[in-house]
């Protein structure tokens, strides 16, 4: 007499088939993103040392890394729940961005990127961090001529960000991110802030000195 569950060890073969399958795909997947995620950081650290050329490099190998690992999504279409590919292009976002204002120009789009919304979302948020970052790096050089320039970039950057009212479970915690921008905001005007009216009474009490020399 034949059992009812005669037909499970076949399924059990079709779905272990099917898994090893997707996690080999899997396997091939993380080193891709892992890689690319690691030439946006290089890319970041080239634009914080000047050098812009070797920043589009880093970029374009990563943009590379980025297109094979969505070729493998595409295939395996569950993978694509994995963080790992939208924190590849979070990334590469950011390092984009940052290359663009740092270098005067206007920030690409997600579609100009390849990019997903989401993971274009929060690319924008990240890279109002490395702006403050290279702010305070020509502050620190005593070069004031771009911040208004950057800080007015962060602001815009952020109001684009608070309009984006919708379900974390679409925008992968968003908010909190948002947040975080805010703050990275208004510690940046205080600092630019702060340090313009530095100079400005520097310049005052150097002009004065100079004033009560020339009287003596």
């Amino acid at each position: 007499m034949a059992r009812l569950t005669d037909n499970l060890d076949e399924i059990a073969e079709s779905i272990r088939a099917t898994l090893s399958t997707r996690d080999a795909a899997r396997e091939r997947l993380l080193p891709l993103c892992r890689d690319a995620i690691r030439h946006c950081s290089n890319a970041i650290r080239a634009v914080h040392r000047q050098e812009m050329d070797e920043a589009g490099a880093q970029l374009k190998s990563a943009r590379d890394l980025i297109s094979e690992a969505e070729k493998i999504v595409a295939v395996e279409n569950d993978l694509s729940r994995m963080n790992i590919v939208r924190d590849a292009q979070k990334e590469f976002v950011e390092g984009n961005v940052v290359l663009a204002l740092v270098n005067g120009k206007r920030p690409p789009g997600y579609e100009e990127l390849g990019v997903e919304p989401v993971a274009y979302l929060h690319g924008l948020g990240d890279a109002v961090g490395e702006l403050r970052r290279y702010l305070l790096d020509s502050m620190r050089k005593g070069d004031l001529s771009r911040g208004e320039e950057f800080l007015a970039a962060m602001d815009d950057i952020y109001n684009i960000l608070i309009t984006m009212d919708y379900p974390d479970a679409l925008t992968g915690g968003l908010r909190r991110a948002t947040d975080m921008v805010r703050g990275v905001l208004e510690r940046t005007r205080s600092d630019l802030t702060l340090t313009i009216r530095q100079g400005e009474l520097e310049n005052r009490l150097r002009e004065y000195d100079i004033e009560k020399e020339e009287k003596e």
